[in-house]
């Protein structure tokens, strides 16, 4: 199993990234995926999941409305649109499926 996130970085409050997961050694569609994530000095906080077709999504209470998970099965990648980023959504930032993680991709929201 091996899941590789990109598309983190530095942005403003108020602004947008997509983080990415491209996934690979299992079969993906067939699994529920998450995206969790750990702030300095803090421990790991469940941010969101979806379900393996991709027709049931859940989120954070932190990150609801401001935050959409999605599958491309075809592509084996999960994907995390976050919008409206706070300071507070400053962390590593995981792809995880069961028992498997991804290396993390640090997201930094800073003026």
């Amino acid at each position: 199993v091996q899941l590789v996130e990109s598309g983190g970085g530095l942005v403003q409050p108020g602004g947008s990234l997509r983080l990415s997961c491209a996934a690979s050694g299992f079969t993906f569609g067939s699994y529920d995926m998450s995206w969790v994530r750990q702030a300095p000095g803090k421990g790991p906080e469940w941010v969101s999941g979806v379900n393996r077709d991709g027709g049931s999504t859940y989120y954070a209470d932190s990150v609801k409305g401001r935050f959409t998970i999605s599958r491309d099965n075809a592509k084996n990648t999960l994907y995390l649109q976050m919008n409206s980023l706070k300071p507070e959504d400053t962390a590593l930032y995981y792809c995880n499926m069961g028992g498997s993680w991804g290396q993390g991709i640090q997201v930094t929201v800073s003026s």
